[in-house]
């Protein structure tokens, strides 16, 4: 599976290996990277349950539970027209680790620390896989950003968290009210198009440090454009009694099919 991962060379390859082994019992699911395998992805779990009801269920069902490393993931299921229009899966409680001083997170994503928004800290979050999340002032500083690899690799060398989201107030087209980047060198993804995985760390975190100013937020940010493959992102988030509620989201489109002989 490495090697099938590593020669399709995509942000993950995916690798449905069970049947549904009864009515919701769900599919058994292991994700790859270029570089290894990981617990959790989120663009990839919604790909594969859109792949699932299509070619394997062939006919609408309204949730696939995907069996990862991480445990068992929902994902929901709109339709229009008989056709998946909006795939949307719950993610676990976010968990708040280790908090970074704005100086080495500037050194990594080659910034000056005045274009990192000093208002909130730099946190590693994690629903299933670790991220550090760098909130950025304007749209400018997200697209000048560029990881510098040999302080990247001396930051992240006794970190669990690998992954880097950054993220700012301000949005491409205005179709969302942020703007993201994602960086997983440490994976072999150099930058991820979009990161269904990362934007549920993110939602936890805008939640936790009051980003919005309210509890419970609904929101769609864009990620992907600077490489060329623009993304729109569904972000809900809702502060409860025992943690952060936590849905990502967005339209899954299919644009190859093949088979290795």
């Amino acid at each position: 599976m490495q090697q099938i991962a590593k020669e399709m060379n995509y942000s993950e390859t995916t690798f449905i290996t069970s049947e549904e082994k009864e009515e919701n019992n769900g599919f058994d699911v292991r994700i790859f990277t270029p570089g290894g395998e990981v617990p959790f992805a989120g663009h990839p779990t919604l790909g594969t349950a859109y792949v699932i009801q299509q070619d394997l269920i062939k006919k609408p069902v309204e949730k696939i539970n995907l069996n990862l490393e991480v445990g068992q993931i929902p994902v929901r299921i709109d339709y229009e027209d008989g056709e998946p229009q909006n795939l949307i899966m719950n993610q676990k409680f976010p968990e708040f680790n280790k908090t970074f001083e704005v100086d080495e997170l500037a050194e990594v994503l080659s910034l000056e620390k005045e274009d990192i928004d000093g208002e909130y800290p730099i946190e590693s979050v994690s629903t299933g896989l670790p991220f550090i999340i760098v909130p950025l002032k304007d749209l400018k500083s997200l697209k000048n950003a560029e990881i510098n690899k040999d302080k990247y690799y001396e930051l992240i060398e006794d970190l669990e968290a690998k992954d880097i989201l950054i993220f700012c107030p301000e949005s491409h087209e205005q179709k969302g009210e942020l703007s993201v980047r994602v960086f997983a060198e440490y994976y072999g993804v150099p930058e991820d198009p979009a990161t269904g995985s990362a934007n549920g760390c993110l939602a936890g975190y805008l939640i936790k440090h009051n980003y919005f100013g309210k509890n419970k937020i609904d929101i769609k940010v864009e990620q992907g454009y600077e490489i060329g493959r623009p993304s729109l992102i569904t972000l809900k988030a809702e502060q409860k009694p025992k943690g952060i509620d936590i849905s990502i989201g967005g339209n899954v489109i299919k644009v190859a099919k093949g088979q290795l002989l």
